[in-house]
C-alpha cells in the first residue's frame, strides 16, 4: 500500500466508529422519550437523505479541494449534528446534519483511495477499507452498547462521540495529498445536475459499471434494512435488551471481516464477476437466520451471514470504482456510486418501516428480505450469462 494509505484508514475508522456508536445512542434516546419502534429506521433514513439529494453536488466538491481537508471538515460537521443532539433539537433532524457530513465524506475517502492505490492493488485497498468500516460498525455498536446502560447519562455519552468525532478530524488533517488534478466544472445548479445525469449513464451504460452497481445497490439497501431488522429480530423474537441486541449485530460485522480478508488476498479484479452466486448464498442465509430457535445457533449463523457478505461487496465495490475512475473521476464516480446506494437504501428503509407500522412481524418480514436477495442476484447472473464475454479490464486506470 502507498505511503499514509493506513493513516486515511485509521481516521475512516474513527469517524464511521462514532457514526455507529452514535446510532445506538440515538435509539436509546427515542426510546427514553418514548417513541414507536418505527421511528428508529428514520434514523438511518434522514442520514442517507444527504447522500442522494446531495450527489451532484459532492462528487465534483471532492475533486475541487484537497480530499484530506474536505474530510476534516466534514467530521465538524458531524461534531455540529451531535452538538444539536445536545441542544434538544429533534434526532431525526440532528441526523440530517450528520447526514450531510458523512455524504461529502464519501467520495472524498473512496476518491482518494483510487487516486493513491494503482489498479491491481484496489480489491486489496477495498478489503482494508471494508474491515476498518467493519471493525467500526462492530466496536461502535459495542461502544453504543455500553454508552446507553445508563440510560440517564445519554448527554455524556453524546460528550464521548464529539470526541472521538474531533479525533478523526485531526488524524484527516495528515491523510497523504494525491497528485491527481482535474478540470474545473461549472457550478451552477442545472449544470451540476446535467454533469451528474450524464456521468450516470456513463456508469450504467458500461457492462462492469452497471453489473457492479445494480449489485452494490442491492446489498447495501438490503443490509442497512437488515441493521435494523437483527436488532428487532433480538428483542422481539430472542426477548435480548437493546444493548444485548447490539452485540448480536456485531457478529455479523466479524464475519464481514473475515470475509473482507479473503476477498482483498483471493479475488483479483479481473475475476470480481465470479463473486456473484454468494449473493444467493447470502439471501438463503438471511432467510434461515429468521428462523433460529436459540441464540447459539443465530450467532454462528449471523457470522456466516457477514462473511458471504462481505466476500460478495468488496470484489465488486473495487470494479466499480475502477470502472468509475477510467470512464469519469474518482470524485463524480463515488457521488454516482453513493446516489445509487443510498438511495436503495432509502427506499428499502421506508418500506421496513411502513411494514412494522402495518405491523409484519420481524420474521416473515427477514424471510421475504433473503428471498428478495437471492432472487435480484440470481436474475443479474442469468443476464450476465446471456451476454457476450466482456472485455478485459486495463491494467491501470486511465488519466482524469
Amino acid at each position: 500500500m502507498p505511503p499514509g494509505f493506513h493513516v486515511l484508514i485509521a481516521a475512516q475508522f474513527c469517524s464511521a466508529l462514532a457514526d455507529n456508536a452514535l446510532l445506538i445512542v440515538t435509539i436509546a434516546l427515542l426510546q427514553q422519550q418514548g417513541l414507536p419502534g418505527w421511528w428508529a429506521p428514520l434514523l438511518k433514513f434522514a442520514f442517507t437523505l444527504s447522500y442522494v439529494f446531495l450527489a451532484p453536488v459532492v462528487g465534483p466538491l471532492a475533486d475541487a479541494f484537497p480530499k484530506g481537508r474536505l474530510m476534516a471538515w466534514m467530521n465538524g460537521v458531524k461534531v455540529a449534528g451531535v452538538v444539536a443532539l445536545l441542544a434538544g433539537v429533534p434526532p431525526v433532524l440532528a441526523f440530517v446534519v450528520v447526514g450531510f457530513g458523512a455524504a461529502a465524506y464519501a467520495p472524498a475517502k473512496y476518491g482518494l483511495v483510487t487516486e493513491i492505490v494503482p489498479a491491481a492493488k484496489l480489491v486489496e485497498a477495498n478489503g482494508w477499507i471494508e474491515v476498518s468500516v467493519v471493525l467500526a460498525a462492530l466496536l461502535g455498536t459495542v461502544l453504543g452498547g455500553l454508552l446507553v446502560r445508563d440510560a440517564g447519562a445519554l448527554d455524556g455519552s453524546l460528550g464521548v462521540l464529539l470526541i472521538v468525532y474531533v479525533l478523526a478530524g485531526l488524524l484527516n488533517g495528515v491523510v497523504p495529498v494525491s497528485s491527481a488534478r482535474y478540470a474545473r466544472r461549472p457550478i451552477h445548479p442545472v449544470a451540476l445536475l446535467r454533469d451528474f445525469a450524464a456521468a450516470q449513464r456513463t456508469l450504467w451504460a458500461d457492462r462492469d459499471g452497471a453489473l457492479s452497481m445494480a449489485a452494490t445497490t442491492l446489498f447495501w439497501g438490503v443490509g442497512a434494512t437488515l441493521q435494523f431488522a437483527v436488532l428487532r429480530w433480538a428483542i422481539d423474537v430472542m426477548g435480548l435488551t437493546l444493548e444485548r441486541a447490539a452485540y448480536l449485530q456485531a457478529a455479523v460485522a466479524v464475519g464481514v471481516v473475515a470475509g473482507a480478508v479473503v476477498a482483498g488476498r483471493c479475488v483479483p479484479l479481473a475475476r470480481a464477476r465470479r463473486v456473484l452466486p454468494a449473493g444467493i448464498v447470502l439471501g438463503a442465509l438471511v432467510a434461515l437466520g429468521a428462523l433460529c430457535p436459540t441464540l447459539w445457533l443465530a450467532l454462528p449463523l449471523f457470522v456466516l451471514v457477514g462473511a458471504v457478505g462481505g466476500l460478495l461487496v468488496v470484489p465488486l465495490n473495487a470494479l466499480l470504482q475502477h470502472r468509475g475512475h477510467v470512464l469519469l473521476s474518482a470524485g463524480r464516480s463515488i457521488a454516482v456510486q453513493g446516489f445509487n446506494e443510498n438511495l436503495s437504501i432509502l427506499v428499502m428503509l421506508a418500506g421496513y418501516a411502513a411494514l412494522l407500522a402495518v405491523p409484519v412481524a420481524i420474521v416473515p418480514l427477514m424471510i421475504g428480505f433473503g428471498l428478495a436477495i437471492g432472487v435480484a442476484i440470481t436474475l443479474l447472473i442469468v443476464r450476465e450469462r446471456r451476454r457476450s464475454p466482456p472485455t478485459a479490464l486495463p491494467r491501470s486506470p486511465a488519466s482524469p
